[in-house]
């Protein structure tokens, strides 16, 4: 019986250990019969919207429009199988996109075979560089991209994106650009070669989509359809926009007539199996650009991922995450795709259809499959200009004014950095953009914390609770300074903390004890230890005591094991700051 029960524990240990790399295997076995039918429907309106934007995206990336069908195939299948995410839809999105087209664009022609080898060695980087985060559990290291910096790099590139898809609204040819202000440029210098029947098709598409976005919803509900499911069936305006478009151009031949622009002839049948060029010196020049596209992607993955999640009081967890990402984009690599990442529209308009479990991704990639085989050739009479147009109103949320007004009030730093964030993209280029904002954050963030608020305490009349004595009405002892520092010491800040408390010294010479309070003192570097080395020999020589109060247990740890509480005294040690002033003889 003992041996039983310890086999079943064995057993449940190791299925534990595999399902938390293998998360299909925490739903699967337990799947319920009535969510089949929730996970068909997600999947299938899902598919519906992506058949159009995986095209779109693909042009956005510079890449032939079934790459971004291809890469809505393998990459579904494995993530349905890996994601920790029940309703994440991955696939080509417009940021992951534009990363896409710069980096690549500035190596190889838009479009030609060298091209097309570019863009898998960067899903390849992408697909790596996210499994070895989420293998060694470093997720965290995405952090550094602050949301004031997203915020502002993805309204530039939302910017950048909308101005780039003008030259297929307007039907008019014009070179890639490698800065925006090119774009612009070129766009005013050639605006009298508009094809007018081009730029009809496309407005009139830019018409449909923001209809459907903005009012179909309501007209549906109207008709006495549920509000979850007039939100979804909304969301398949693209594919709406892209049948028109077709359906026009065939039947008044406006692309012979009218000189209208069409996808063309789009290889049908199941993606091929595809390997990048294994050369070092190519994946070295990528490398930044697969390290941006990694973290931008996976923050847009996990924001919505999270955000999702929290609706239905379900988890997720950020380095399996990383995983499932990963390797959905090696997935691909290997089937002639780009890099991927999880869309925020596809996977709110996923949540809303019901999806249920992982299969819904399973049934979006099958759908697509059989898209590919059957109703590629549908699309040879597509307008460009409804694929630009898609791309367009996908991106025209992003640009977030709001969120740069409500940063601006709530902290001028942050602000900066949104700001400095945006403009850079803007100007010197996106992955550079990236770099400008997150440093510009990182150095605002040393700036700010160099300067730690630090405050000078008295006790509340009739307790034991000290409070600033510029904000509370309270009682001082005039032979002792309590201070307090708001924030850990670290090699940047240690040095204001020092002259601060020697201006005390200074100006109050009767003062015979400093008390340093450290209730938020989560962790003191070797730089600042030295200081207050220093600092302690400094007020000892004169006449002055230090004392330490309400230090957290594992920063009075480190204190002990390098021997600070001995040079300084374990009795100059106290557990809360009113111990301190007791011993002290103030209270």
């Amino acid at each position: 019986m003992t041996n039983r029960i310890q086999q079943d524990g064995m057993f449940h240990r190791c299925r534990t250990a595999v399902s938390q790399y293998f998360p299909i295997l925490s739903w699967l076995p337990a799947y319920r019969r009535e969510d089949l039918v929730s996970d068909l429907l997600a999947g299938a309106i899902v598919a519906i919207m992506l058949v159009p934007q995986g095209m779109a995206y693909a042009l956005l990336a510079g890449l032939p429009p079934q790459a971004g069908l291809y890469a809505s195939i393998a990459p579904l299948i494995i993530y349905g199988v890996l994601g920790t995410s029940r309703t994440l839809a991955v696939g080509p999105v417009a940021i992951v996109s534009l990363l896409v087209a710069s980096s690549v664009g500035a190596l190889a022609e838009s479009g030609s075979a060298e091209y097309v080898q570019l863009a898998l060695a960067l899903a390849l980087l992408v697909g790596i560089i996210q499994v070895v985060m989420g293998l060694l559990r470093v997720g965290f290291m995405v952090n550094f991209l602050s949301h004031p910096v997203l915020t502002g790099f993805t309204s530039a590139a939302a910017i950048i994106i909308g101005f780039g898809q003008l030259k297929y609204v307007l039907g008019i040819s014009l070179p890639r650009a490698e800065h925006f202000y090119e774009t612009i440029i070129g766009l005013a210098e050639r605006v009298e070669e508009t094809n007018w029947v081009t730029l009809a098709i496309g407005v009139g598409s830019i018409a449909i989509l923001f209809y459907f976005k903005l009012g179909v919803s309501k007209q549906l509900q109207r008709w006495g359809i549920v509000g979850s499911t007039a939100a979804a069936l909304a969301k398949t305006a693209p594919f709406v926009v892209v049948l028109l478009g077709a359906l026009l151009v065939w039947g008044l031949q406006l692309n012979e007539g009218a000189g209208v622009r069409i996808v063309g002839d789009v290889p049908s049948g199941l993606p091929p199996l595809t390997l990048p060029p294994l050369n070092m010196a190519v994946w070295r020049m990528l490398l930044p650009s697969a390290l941006a596209i990694s973290f931008v992607g996976y923050m847009e993955s996990i924001s919505v991922a999270k955000s999702l999640a929290s609706k239905r009081r379900q988890k997720v967890d950020p380095n399996q995450e990383l995983i499932a990402l990963g390797a959905a984009n090696l997935g691909a690599m290997l089937t002639g795709g780009y890099p991927v990442a999880g869309g925020i529209g596809r996977s709110a308009v996923n949540f809303a259809a019901g999806a249920r479990t992982g299969l819904a991704s399973m049934i979006t990639a099958v759908l697509m499959a059989l898209s590919v085989i059957f109703l590629v050739p549908l699309f040879y009479f597509l307008p460009q200009a409804v694929l630009a147009s898609i791309i367009i109103v996908a991106v025209s949320g992003m640009v977030d004014v709001k969120t740069f007004r409500h940063v601006w009030r709530y902290n001028k730093a942050d602000g900066l950095s949104l700001i400095v964030t945006f403009f850079a993209v803007l100007t010197i280029g996106v992955e550079m953009g990236i770099l400008a904002g997150a440093g510009a954050a990182l150095l605002l963030f040393i700036w700010r914390t160099s300067q730690p608020h630090v405050a000078v305490v008295g006790q509340l009349e009739g307790s034991e609770i000290y409070r600033n004595v510029l904000r509370h009405d309270v009682r001082t002892c005039p032979k002792a300074a309590a201070v307090r520092i708001d924030g850990s010491l670290y090699f940047a800040n240690c040095k204001a903390l020092e002259e601060t408390i020697l201006g005390i010294m200074a100006d109050q010479p009767h003062v015979e004890h400093i008390v340093l309070i450290g209730t938020a003192i989560n962790a003191i570097d070797a730089s600042a230890l030295e200081t207050l080395e220093s600092l302690n020999d400094e007020l000892k020589d004169a006449g002055i005591t230090l004392h330490l109060a309400a230090i957290k247990g594992p920063v009075l740890d480190k204190l002990q094991s390098i021997g600070f509480v001995d040079h300084i005294g374990a009795s100059q040690i106290h557990e809360t700051t009113h111990g301190a002033m007791k011993v002290i003889g103030c209270v």
